[in-house]
């Protein structure tokens, strides 16, 4: 089986197991996942932040998202370039009306009402999401190499924290040269620190 597929693989199984864990509990271990990662000292230090939107039975991140905005983070959210396959990061100051509905039917940063971030530079700390991480950092994502692209044309290297249900740790995941680790893991029973040194 060659790299894509295995990552395939384990993709399915992870978002099916995801899936079965039902919406109150997922609710509940999502607040204290992101109760975690808002006391860690890289998000207190933090003035922008670079989040995302939830969809499916994800982590809910928008918890996190609203939280930043509540403590006066400046939020950056991605928006999908269809044209450049990249991802564009974009200031929300109001989920309620700066976000919609984009590709794949997650919600994203509308364009018309949100100021478009030019400078990656500016950010401090990102809360990536992801089916599967191991404990050394390998993170897999949904497979469109999105962020993989983002982090690689960052002039600095902010803190790289994901969030992930206790289910999505896994004992290894196959990995190509592009792919990016993270720097903390967080799940709901423990704060992993994949690249020691760093925080």
């Amino acid at each position: 089986m060659n790299i894509q597929a295995r990552k395939q693989a384990l993709r399915q199984s992870i978002i099916a197991a995801r899936e079965k864990l039902a919406a109150a509990e997922r609710l509940h271990l999502s607040r204290t996942i992101i109760g975690a990662v808002c006391d860690l000292p890289g998000y207190r230090q933090a003035q922008t932040v670079l989040g995302y939107l939830n969809f499916g039975a994800e982590l809910a991140a928008e918890l996190w998202v609203r939280q930043a905005l509540a403590d006066g983070k400046r939020v950056l959210l991605p928006r999908v370039n269809r044209a450049s396959k990249h991802l564009d990061l974009y200031q929300v100051l109001d989920l309620q009306h700066d976000v919609a509905p984009g590709l794949w039917g997650i919600r994203e940063p509308v364009a018309e009402r949100c100021i478009k971030e030019e400078s990656p530079g500016t950010v401090d700390f990102i809360l990536l999401p992801g089916v599967a991480f191991t404990r050394n950092g390998a993170r897999l994502g949904y497979g469109g190499g999105f962020y993989d692209k983002l982090l690689a044309h960052m002039p600095h290297q902010p803190a790289l924290v994901a969030g992930a249900f206790a289910l999505q740790v896994v004992p290894e995941i196959p990995q190509e040269s592009t792919d990016r680790n993270v720097d903390l893991l967080v799940t709901e029973n423990e704060t992993i620190r994949c690249n020691l040194g760093r925080e």
